[in-house]
């Protein structure tokens, strides 16, 4: 149950979260690392805890959580309490033992499902803070160069000059990266092996996971229909009752029961929907728009499905959607390492760009995703130049970048000033 780590494990690889993780120790109690299961929750909070506990692995803890306090809270710090959602006690514990000890750093908790009490979370504040973390991006995995750097846009603005290179990474490799998904432990694998891995996830999910987030009972058939229908209507912004009536089988799911799948989904950070961005912080436009959907990963998609590689090459019109899922994926990664957040755009006079990243400043930069192609290009530049024209001369001058993120090979400055960047030259 106990063991010191005094080094990272030998498959380790660099997460940009890897960069926030120290910061949050320096200054809060405790750091909560929260995202999907079999992202690398565990072995990042490996990576910085000096002991741990394994909740998963001693159910015999769960019901005597308050009577062996020293069992899960004593060690060297940070001491990692992985999966703590298994006994919602220890949110308490957690939280008196860091007002007690009165240090930062004390502890390390890793869930892969927000617990159905939620008062055990409200009262950390000021002690316990959070860190999301998404499976790995196309940088971390090792497809992305990251020569084009978001972070690097947001300090230089319009002075930041686009790296002219060539990416070697092609379309097939974007489905393949696309279709395997960026769980740390099938990325090594051959892709059809990797595939079948995430394809049991998705079942497990639907068989296990969500019921099992708060003790409902739901029919894992009914679950897949619900995945099948997000999946196919991956990177579009529609609502309950289209994701119902797109549900397949004899009788199509009720939109009340869609509303609690998709609730227990989102608390298992299976899906993690694309909200509007509100130009003005007292607008309400936003709110009166539809969230674009999409999983945490892109491989959700095609497993759920249960398609593969080859379909996608043949139909490069519906890998243009997982594609920009992808880019969702890996722009929120990117934006997270500077505490900026990812949107779309969409106003009621159809102009539509596929997503705005915000830092808290107020600075932004909107990107349009595209496949390829120069005529699909030429439209993404015109929809941002257009986007630009709209927003008040205010926030115009906050505007960092324009881009239009491709599954090209090349990364230029247009005449116009839209740049544009391959997804593999893209990165934190």
């Amino acid at each position: 149950m106990f063991s010191t780590n005094s080094s990272p494990l030998p498959t380790y690889r660099d997460r940009v979260v890897d960069h926030e993780i120290p910061s949050v120790l320096k200054a809060a109690r405790a750091v909560l690392i929260e995202g999907p299961k079999a992202c690398g929750k565990t072995w990042t909070g490996q990576h910085f805890a000096q002991s741990e506990v394994y909740l998963e692995e001693r159910p015999d803890l769960w019901q005597i959580a308050t009577q062996a306090t020293g069992l899960l809270l004593d060690g060297p710090t940070p001491r990692l309490i992985d999966e703590w959602q298994r006994v919602p006690d220890l949110w308490h514990l957690v939280r008196a033992a860091c007002d007690r000890r009165g240090l930062p750093g004390q502890f390390i908790l890793t869930g892969s499902a927000v617990p159905p009490d939620e008062f055990t979370r409200h009262s950390g504040a000021g002690r316990i803070s959070r860190v999301r973390m998404r499976p790995m991006s196309l940088h971390e995995i090792g497809l992305s160069t990251g020569e084009a750097s978001l972070g690097v846009m947001f300090k230089m603005l319009q002075a930041w000059e686009c790296p002219v290179v060539e990416t070697d990474v092609d379309v097939a490799d974007l489905v393949d990266a696309a279709c395997r998904g960026g769980w740390p432990q099938f990325i090594e694998l051959p892709v059809g092996d990797a595939m079948r891995q995430v394809r049991s996830y998705v079942d497990n999910i639907c068989r296990v996971d969500v019921s099992a987030v708060d003790g409902v009972r739901r029919s894992p058939d009914r679950v897949m229909r619900l995945m099948q229908s997000l999946a196919r209507n991956v990177s579009n912004h529609v609502g309950l009752d289209k994701l119902a009536k797109e549900t397949e089988g004899q009788t199509p799911l009720d939109r009340g029961t869609v509303k609690t799948y998709m609730e227990a989904l989102s608390r298992l950070f299976v899906v993690e929907d694309l909200p509007v961005w509100n130009v003005h912080l007292r607008s309400r436009e936003g709110l009166l728009q539809k969230p674009k959907r999409h999983f945490v990963d892109p491989s959700l998609a095609p497993a759920a499905l249960g398609v593969g590689p080859q379909r996608y090459l043949e139909d490069l019109e519906a890998f243009g959607f997982l594609f920009e899922s992808m880019a969702v994926r890996d722009l929120r990664i990117y934006a997270q390492a500077h505490d900026a957040s990812v949107y779309y755009y969409r106003d009621y006079g159809g102009l539509e760009v596929d997503a705005v990243i915000e830092t808290r400043e107020g600075g932004w930069i909107a990107a349009e995703v595209k496949l390829g192609g120069a005529k699909a290009i030429d439209q993404a530049a015109a929809a941002l130049l257009k986007l630009r024209d709209r927003v008040t001369e205010r926030r115009a001058t906050s505007l960092a970048q324009m881009l239009v993120i491709t599954g090209g090979r090349y990364s230029y400055s247009r005449p116009d000033g839209v740049r544009v960047v391959p997804l593999a030259v893209l990165g934190p």
